[in-house]
């Protein structure tokens, strides 16, 4: 039986659950953990130290593309190890120029920075942003995030989150951001007009395309279109958070294509790396400021992270996976429908694009932690985003007969509330 607990501080927000033996006394007490070990994966499946086999619907929450013990992951990893697995990046590294070269090709950018997850990838672009600031401005320069979103644990990060419950402990945190409504671009004109007001400069704005943490809500077209005008107008740089959203995971390979709008930047990480360690910044030619001095990582850009980072996205290509999200999403999307209608009084809806989903619940009956325990009861693996959503974000690899094992669960699991 698995005991639910209190976790603040949790990797993953809002939830907590550990079993009946707690999280080994040699590690820091950062997470609350299922008492579970998984010892092997294959594809959307995970087994335990028992043999009990669970479905992943949360791929190391968005980041394990092509699922578990994926064959040419295997293959091309084994193969760097024999050759070279890290160099510093005093060096030319000729995984990291492919890689970067692959990102640039297919995306609006012109250049990238690699460093090693989704929160350093975000540090890069806010120091990007402040960087951008002081050379058109001698004022204050303040960066411009929304409410309800997350960015990272670390404290630049943690300053452009707008989610007020991870930031209890660390006070004062870095100044200069302001937060506006998302999807509410009056909320964002009253900034830019009270800042110009008190002779402030807005560098620019980092903000998710869909947000996931916050409780996977989509971008509204209107409204990031109108910021891509506004950050013209005043001169802002305009950065995007892909680190949940890209590679993929919307259907497109990033977040950006399905709002008609190019950013001048964009972060990286989760699913890029396929479970291995990689984060990158990408910028277009108004945001590549940095020069040697500004910014570095000691592992960012390894052969062996590149090799991954590569690998993933060939495979994305070779497999047409862009295609499969897609059908794979209008497929949950109408299980979500017909789930919502038997227990209307449960659910209140549903959201998201492409392999993110959240089931919207009616928290006067029940809760996301609550049902992820149930989910994980039945065999099934669900993540939390805030209070009263429950995240679906399984490997872009996931089969037709796979999710309807996970709509399946998930109505014996309400019709049992």
């Amino acid at each position: 039986m698995v005991k639910l607990v209190d976790a603040p501080h949790s990797k993953c927000g809002t939830f907590g659950y550990v079993g009946s033996s707690p999280t080994a006394p040699t590690l820091m007490n950062t997470y609350n953990r299922f008492n579970i070990t998984f010892k092997k994966g294959k594809g959307c499946w995970l087994w335990d130290k028992n043999g009990k086999k669970y479905l992943d619907a949360v791929s190391g929450i968005a980041t394990c593309s092509l699922g578990h013990s994926n064959g040419a992951l295997r293959r091309n990893l084994s193969k760097q190890l024999n050759k070279i697995q890290h160099v510093s990046n005093l060096y030319q590294i000729e995984e990291q120029t492919k890689l970067s070269e692959w990102l640039t090709d297919n995306s609006c950018a012109e250049a990238a920075f690699f460093c090693n997850s989704g929160a350093e990838a975000n540090e890069a672009a806010i120091k990007l942003i402040r960087k951008y600031g002081s050379k058109i401005t001698n004022n204050e320069s303040i960066i411009l995030a929304a409410e309800s979103s997350f960015h990272g644990r670390t404290f630049a990060a943690l300053s452009a989150t707008g989610q007020p419950k991870y930031h209890k402990g660390f006070e004062p945190l870095l100044s200069g951001f302001k937060f506006f409504k998302y999807n509410d671009f009056k909320s964002v004109k009253n900034i830019f007009e009270e800042c110009e007001k008190s002779n402030q400069n807005i560098a620019g704005i980092l903000i998710e395309p869909i947000q996931g943490e916050g409780g996977v809500i989509p971008g509204d077209k209107k409204f990031f279109h109108q910021l891509r005008e506004i950050c013209d107008q005043k001169n802002s740089l305009l950065i995007f958070d892909e680190v949940q959203s890209g590679v993929g995971r919307t259907g497109k390979l990033w977040g950006y294509e399905n709002l008609g709008i190019e950013p001048d930047g964009f972060t990286l990480a989760k699913g890029l790396g396929g479970g291995h360690a990689i984060g990158a910044l990408l910028v277009g030619k108004k945001a590549n400021l940095f020069i040697p001095g500004d910014h570095a990582s000691t592992f960012g850009g390894n052969p062996f992270a590149c090799t991954a980072a590569l690998t993933i996205l060939n495979e994305i290509k070779r497999r047409n996976l862009l295609n499969n999200v897609l059908i794979r999403s209008t497929q949950i999307e109408e299980g979500l429908d017909m789930l919502a209608k038997e227990y209307s009084d449960i659910i209140l809806g549903h959201r998201g694009i492409g392999l993110l989903q959240g089931i919207v619940l009616n928290k006067e009956i029940t809760d996301a932690k609550k049902i992820t325990i149930s989910a994980f009861e039945k065999g099934l693996l669900v993540v939390p985003a805030g209070i009263n959503v429950v995240r679906i974000v399984p490997p872009l690899i996931i089969s037709k007969n796979e999710m309807n094992i996970v709509l399946k669960k998930l109505s014996l699991i309400f019709k049992g509330l």
